[in-house]
């Protein structure tokens, strides 16, 4: 594998990323976002180069992560970073597809799942040539329907499910998760700033959860009024960028 290199992650962890596996601005959200309310036994579907489940460990020395990634490409990295920092016997890594999991995790035992989907609809937009990049942007070997049955079938009852999403798929989510028990329980919008509409939500939904009651999150502003990061963003982001504690 070509172009492999590591980045901070803060904390003196560090991942290994290469041109066709990396991170994003919305990884790193959504870790921080499902990370809120704690969870001992946690999966991260799909999880690319295993950013998710590294910033957890990073910040929680008491959790047992499992990995779950159908490229045998993006799971190499994982485990290379998992070698690097030490987190053997925290970090599991499946190299498997997440339709296909009985018999690799037990259903019904997990306290959270997240996953950090395809935004693309299968057949919609400019589908990207690199087989990579087409499956981490499109619905081409997952839908959001296979998504939420996996982790519905994960999670312990009142375990919670985590997703970022576009807002154009918001309606689509919603479907999704109770066709599979995962009730919505909380949502977040997230600006770039406040002339521009939402480019992403949060959501977090728990299994067999009771209808209604969900709380609306106040919306994150990624830039403050002079173009930098928000206060906000600097807590989240800002260890990260800044390679500090």
């Amino acid at each position: 594998m070509q172009d492999i290199h590591r980045e901070p992650l803060g904390g003196g962890f560090e991942i290994y990323v290469s041109k066709s596996y990396h991170f994003s601005t919305d990884t790193i959200l959504l870790a921080d976002f499902a990370n809120r309310r704690g969870g001992r036994l946690r999966v991260d579907l799909g999880s690319g180069c295993g950013t998710i489940a590294l910033l957890w460990l990073k910040n929680n020395k008491n959790i047992k992560v499992d990995a779950v990634e159908i490229q045998s490409g993006a799971c190499e990295l994982i485990k290379k970073s998992v070698e690097f920092n030490h987190v053997e016997q925290d970090l599991n890594v499946i190299n498997a597809d997440l339709k296909d999991l009985k018999g690799r995790l037990e259903f019904g035992k997990y306290d959270l799942v997240a996953c950090n989907p395809p935004y693309k609809l299968s057949g919609t937009g400019v589908p990207n040539p690199a087989d990579k990049k087409l499956i981490a942007r499109h619905e081409t070997d997952c839908t959001l329907d296979d998504v939420c049955l996996a982790a519905s079938r994960l999670l312990q009852f009142g375990g919670r499910f985590c997703l970022c999403q576009r807002p154009e798929r918001l309606a689509d989510v919603f479907e999704s998760m109770r066709r599979f028990d995962l009730e919505p329980k909380a949502l977040r919008l997230v600006q770039q700033r406040q002339s521009k509409p939402p480019k992403l939500f949060l959501i977090e939904g728990r299994r067999g959860g009771r209808r209604g009651f969900m709380e609306t999150l106040p919306t994150l502003f990624i830039e403050n009024a002079d173009g930098g990061f928000s206060d906000e963003m600097m807590e989240i982001y800002g260890n990260y960028k800044n390679a500090e504690v």
